[in-house]
């Protein structure tokens, strides 16, 4: 698992760096409070901000005292913490303004090699637009006006992180992230569909023993069973799968009894845990309408799907069934095109190790993790090949992309405007960032946002 970029937090005493701490870990791990000083050693925790994950460190107020004093040690903590850290963001606050003290710490950090972010918190509403003005005058640029209670600037925070943290992390630039894990790790498979498609027989015949109970009856499994199974294709390597077998879906309006209801929800919650979910469709009975509700819902919640047509072996008309399934797909998955359509005998074993390598084809993609380079030459060949419209006469400009997680593929597009973009549009570049970066048929999704204006004093 590859390593966190830290960031330290540091400021003069109150300016509200342990609220910003606990919003950016989700958590209140460090204590707040108005009087200062409450915060004396390091606290460190896992920030999340849009996607974007690092290590955070609450450090002690930075306070001009004898190195043996309490204070005077808690300052040598923060200078140890800035020392080690990747990033410095230092605070202060945009309503009390810009104090000697904060001079001197800025003092201090331009003579430190830690690059540095000025944010300037408790900048929501006008009280603090002084503040922010004098803040220039410390050489850090523009500061990130946030508001650390209420949530407000994030965004920003975001965009200005992003390229620090980005540089600490570019020798890895084209890996995934997480890159044992991804693929040394088990492939997590659910294998989803409507009652008696198959499913626990298909989990039988790759375990190769009566692991799951089967019969005629449809319904027959109730609970989520996820078992540990090592898949040893012909000439190839062996590797590592979670089979979760799940309870058959039917249309909501047929599931009455409590039970039945528990097991959807239970089927539901596996495919959350999976990472590639198998819908299993009968091939006698060809596509229904609830195969396509279920393989929204799969989409839906961002997990990489493959379709498979069971019961091969005693299909009639196999070739017309099998395109007209593909047809049936393409139009009611319209947010999905090209999904694999695989075929099974969980009777008799064939195409199993198909199924099973096109899942694991499909994770990988869904784990991609493209380079800055590569994203943004694709951005700019896309917009040129087709540039955004312009609602209303007022052209929309769109300045970059980045990619700020996997699993699935997330990206967020900063840009003038992009709350006029239309919809339309963003499926142009969700359908090309598919077609040129080598995503397939994986849910790709795509966030627009905008930098706030800081002259806009509309509330």
């Amino acid at each position: 698992m590859s390593k966190l970029p830290v960031v330290a937090i540091v400021g003069r005493p109150n300016v509200g760096k342990s609220t910003l701490f606990n919003r950016l870990v989700g958590k209140k791990l460090a204590l707040v409070d108005d009087r200062p000083g409450v915060t004396r050693d390091r606290r460190e925790g896992d920030a999340h901000l849009i996607g974007l994950d690092f290590r955070i460190v609450d450090t002690a107020g930075y306070e001009d005292h004898d190195a043996q004093t309490l204070p005077g040690r808690m300052r040598q903590q923060t200078e140890a913490a800035v020392a080690q850290a990747d990033v410095a963001l230092f605070m202060v606050d945009a309503r009390a303004g810009i104090v000697p003290l904060d001079e001197e710490i800025a003092r201090w950090l331009r003579a430190s090699t830690t690059p540095v972010v000025l944010a300037a918190n408790k900048a929501e509403g006008s009280a603090g637009d002084q503040g922010v003005l004098e803040a220039l005058a410390l050489g850090f640029g523009d500061p990130v006006q946030v508001s650390a209670e209420h949530g407000e600037g994030m965004g920003d925070l975001f965009e200005a992180l992003l390229p620090l943290l980005d540089a600490v992390t570019a020798a890895d630039d084209v890996a995934p992230e997480d890159e044992d894990e991804v693929y040394d790790g088990p492939l997590k498979l659910a294998i989803v569909g409507r009652p008696n498609a198959g499913k626990s027989t298909l989990v039988n015949r790759m375990l190769g023993e009566d692991r799951m109970i089967t019969g005629p009856e449809a319904g027959i499994t109730r609970d989520s069973i996820a078992v540990d199974w090592l898949w040893e294709p012909a000439g190839g390597e062996a590797r590592k799968v979670r089979l979760i077998d799940t309870a058959g879906m039917r249309k909501r309006a047929k599931v009455q009894d409590k039970l039945e209801k528990m097991s959807v929800a239970d089927a539901l919650h596996a495919v959350d845990f999976a990472e590639v979910v198998v819908l299993l469709l009968d091939a006698t009975l060809g596509l229904e309408g609830q195969d396509l509700r279920i393989a929204d819902r799969v989409l839906e919640e961002g997990r990489a799907l493959v379709i498979a047509l069971n019961k091969w072996d005693v299909a009639e008309n196999a070739s017309s069934l099998f395109n007209g399934v593909k047809r049936a797909l393409e139009d009611g998955l319209s947010q999905v095109k090209g999904v694999s359509v695989m075929t099974v005998s969980a009777a008799t074993g064939k195409g199993i190790d198909q199924l099973i390598q096109a899942c694991f084809d499909v994770r990988e993609a869904w784990s991609r993790r493209v380079g800055t380079g590569e994203l943004n030459r694709w951005f700019e060949r896309a917009i040129e090949a087709n540039p955004p419209p312009a609602p209303g006469g007022k052209r929309v400009k769109l300045r970059y992309v980045t990619q700020v997680k996997t699993r699935p593929p997330t990206f967020v597009i900063f840009g003038t405007r992009v709350d006029q973009l239309p919809a339309s549009y963003e499926r142009y570049l969700v359908n090309s960032m598919r077609r040129d970066l080598g995503f397939g048929a994986v849910p790709v999704r795509i966030t627009m946002r905008a930098p706030k204006n800081p002259f806009d004093q509309a509330k």
